[in-house]
């Protein structure tokens, strides 16, 4: 048995039992139970969530994909700022990317002015980061693996004459 075969299975379902990811994998659920048990305690597994289809709920949130350039000095390292910033509830995640700009940070409110207010009054005075450009989602297809659809499983192709 390998880690990944069990991470691949949760990573599928986070809500398979046990003995379903045992029996998936032909191992003994004891083994299932104890390597889980140690990628959680090792912090390899931080934890489980359900995939939200926000578009569903009567207050959908606003979320942002912010862009973020810093300049950094000897005192400061990228860990310093993601630290900084990782710590605001607002901030779902944050990345240190390849590219145009340094950090990716996805940023979910209430409403428009309040994301706003959040990159203008606590994201933009870090003194290290130089520019923030937001891009507001306008919708979700997909998230975390999971394809958001209309409900119906025909995949045909339409067909005009």
């Amino acid at each position: 048995m390998s880690d990944e075969d069990v991470l691949s299975v949760l990573g599928e379902n986070a809500r398979y039992s046990v003995e379903d990811i045992a029996r998936q994998l032909n191992l003994d659920a004891a083994e299932v139970e104890a390597a889980i048990d140690r990628l959680e305690d090792e912090g390899t597994i931080r934890g489980y969530r359900a995939i939200v289809d926000r578009r569903t709920l009567d207050d959908e949130p606003v979320r942002a994909v912010v862009e973020l350039n810093v300049t950094l000095d000897r005192e400061t390292s990228y860990d310093d700022i993601a630290d900084r910033l990782a710590r605001f509830p607002m901030v779902e995640s944050l990345h240190l990317v390849s590219g145009d700009f340094d950090f990716m940070m996805q940023v979910e409110g209430d409403s428009m002015r309040e994301v706003s207010q959040f990159i203008s009054n606590k994201v933009a005075p870090v003194p290290e980061i130089t520019q923030t450009v937001t891009h507001y989602v306008m919708d979700a297809y997909k998230e975390q693996g999971v394809v958001f659809g209309d409900g119906h499983d025909d995949d045909r192709l339409a067909v005009s004459p």
